[in-house]
C-alpha cells in the first residue's frame, strides 16, 4: 500500500513539473540590440533588489552591534551596507565610469 502510494505521488510531481517547464515558442525581436538592451536591464533590476536586500540587512546588523557591543560585528556591518549600496547603484556607477 505504501509503495503504490509513494508511486503515485511521484507520478503526480513528475506530471507538475514537466508541465511546468514546457517549451514555449518565443518569437525572436527585430532588433538584437534590444534583446540585449533587456537582459541588461532585467539583470540590473534583480542586482538593485539584491543590494536593497544587502543594505538593508546591514542596517539590521548594525543595530545588534550596539546590542551586543561587538565592534567587529559593527565594522562587518558597515561593510555590507556599503557593499549593498555598491550593488544596488552598479548600472548608474558603471554609466558615470564608461562616460
Amino acid at each position: 500500500m505504501k509503495e503504490k502510494l509513494l508511486k503515485i505521488y511521484y507520478s503526480t510531481v513528475i506530471t507538475i513539473f514537466s508541465g511546468l517547464t514546457l517549451v514555449m515558442p518565443v518569437r525572436a525581436a527585430e532588433d538584437p540590440l534590444a534583446v540585449i538592451n533587456n537582459l541588461s536591464d532585467f539583470t540590473f533590476s534583480i542586482l538593485k533588489g539584491v543590494g536593497g536586500i544587502l543594505t538593508a540587512f546591514g542596517i539590521v546588523q548594525f543595530g545588534m552591534s550596539f546590542k551586543s557591543h561587538d565592534p567587529s560585528q559593527r565594522a562587518n556591518s558597515v561593510m555590507t551596507v556599503v557593499g549593498g549600496l555598491i550593488i544596488a547603484f552598479s548600472k548608474e556607477i558603471l554609466g558615470k565610469i564608461m562616460g
